[in-house]
Order: C-alpha cells, then structure tokens, then sequence
C-alpha cells in the first residue's frame, strides 16, 4: 500500500481522534489535512509505522490548537532539550465516552491527554511524554494535577463513569487482556437476568481473571447506550435491543454488569449519541 492510500484508510480514525479531543468536527478535519500535508514533507524513512506517526502528528497538532484556546499555566514545564520523534507506541483511544469533554473541561490541555491516556488507557509515562513533548516525571504530575481538579469537582465528577465504560469496552474490542485487568475491581462480577440467559448471556461469573477472560475480544457488536440514565452498552439485533450491559463502576473500576433483557429495561434503553453529555 503506497503512501497516500495508507493515509486515506487512517483518515477515518485520526479524524474520530480530533473530533473528540477538539469538540469541532471542522477543526478535526483541518488537523488532519495538516498531519497529511506533515507527511508529505516527511523523509519516509524517518517513519517506523505510520499509523502510529499519524496519532502522535494530529495529537500534538490538537494540542497545539487547546493551548491557543487557554491562559498558558503559571507553573513551569520541565521539557527535555531535545525534541523526541513520534512514538510507535503513542496510542489514543478511537472512542472516548461523550463524559469526556464535561469532565475535562477544567483541565490543561497537558492534564487532559496525561489523564485520559494514562488513567484510561494505560498509556505508559514515556510515551506520554513524547507526545507531550515533556520528561516522564512532567507527563506523571499533569496526571496528578488532573486527577486533584477532578477529585475537587465532586459529585459533576461521577461522569467519568463514562470513560471507564468506555475504555472497557474499547479493550474488550481488540483483545487487549491486561488493559481489560485494570478496569476491573478484584471481586467484580457479571450477573445475568434469566432471560438475557435464555439468550446466551452466562448466569454469573466472579472475579476480575474470569470476568476479564470472558469479555477479552468480545462485545463487537455492542453499542454505547443509557441504562435508566447509567453508562453502559447495549447488543442490537436489526435494530432492536435484545441484551443491555448494564455497568456499576466505583472508584475508577467496574464493579459490576448485569447482562439484562427484561423488556422494562430495553424500554428505557437510549442510544448516546456522540458528544452527549448525559
């Protein structure tokens, strides 16, 4: 696959990325026009894997762009004086829950991506760093600071319930085992109502390994929805509901699902839309 054709099929993804970390679809689309144009002045051989280039590209342009939008911070960064290439290991998720942007709001541009890759996605501090164009110790504190603001928000703080449904989920999609480890509680567990387990849904299952196990490369086919006003997801059939995944998360982790397919429940059941807030 040449260049230009290999760009075109991240196209899709990288636009989804500036999307949801810029709120403004036109914005998205001009980033990405300039990762391209980015690319096509890049020596090709300066670059390991593309896809991996391209987010780190389009990352940083959006960073660019949140930090024109703000004050810059008081506090001194501790930048390295050498400027590190794009990682291979940056990664973003595709689909950050629509309690993203409410909940991140009140941060730095620096504090959003180190919350959100680090304690959503596992994104080690190294490569934070490089996409932040800052020391690991640096990338750890924006963390720390992001976390202290949401913390002191207080209850507005619950929808980040959001991004652990999210994150999940995302994992769950592409078989990412570990990743699915640390969004589950110890003594989490799966419970199913009897007719979600007439479907094929299991009765019970117990513990963050089993739990992990069973969801690890599953959950294609659902889609992110509101149970009775609770973030979770929902399996459709020709557009009808049939099973809800209804989650309980405390403290940054899931606690519990009930698979769920009594009627009164897929009655309430509403489909989030992109950007919806609650």
């Amino acid at each position: 696959m040449d260049r230009t054709s290999e760009f075109e099929s991240e196209r899709p993804r990288l636009v989804r990325i500036a999307a949801h970390v810029l709120r403004d679809p036109t914005e998205a689309e001009d980033v990405v026009q300039q990762a391209w144009l980015r690319l096509a002045r890049t020596d090709a051989s300066a670059i390991t894997t593309l896809p991996a280039w391209l987010t780190t590209v389009v990352t940083r342009l959006c960073l660019d762009r949140l930090k024109a939008a703000v004050p810059p911070p008081v506090e001194p960064t501790d930048r390295p004086g050498a400027d590190p290439g794009p990682s291979d290991e940056a990664l973003l998720a595709e689909s950050m829950g629509s309690a993203l942007h409410v909940v991140l709001d009140r941060l730095t541009p620096a504090e959003r991506v180190a919350f959100v890759l680090h304690d959503s996605f596992s994104v080690d501090f190294a490569t934070i760093a490089a996409v932040l164009d800052c020391s690991p110790a640096a990338a750890r504190k924006h963390a720390s600071r992001a976390r202290a603001k949401i913390a002191e928000a207080g209850p507005g703080a619950g929808r980040a319930d959001w991004l652990v449904v999210d994150a999940f989920l995302a994992a769950a999609r592409r078989g990412e085992f570990s990743r699915l480890l640390r969004l589950l509680a110890p003594d989490v567990e799966v419970v199913g109502d009897p007719l979600a387990v007439g479907l094929g849904t299991p009765a019970r299952i117990e513990g963050r390994e089993a739990v992990a196990g069973f969801f690890d490369g599953a959950a294609a086919s659902a889609l992110p929805v509101f149970v009775r006003d609770r973030p979770g997801a929902a399996w459709f059939d020709r557009g009808v509901a049939r099973v809800a995944f209804d989650f309980r998360v405390l403290d940054g982790v899931v606690r519990r699902i009930d698979f769920r397919a009594d009627p009164d429940v897929l009655g309430s059941i509403r489909r989030r839309r992109d950007g919806e807030p609650r």
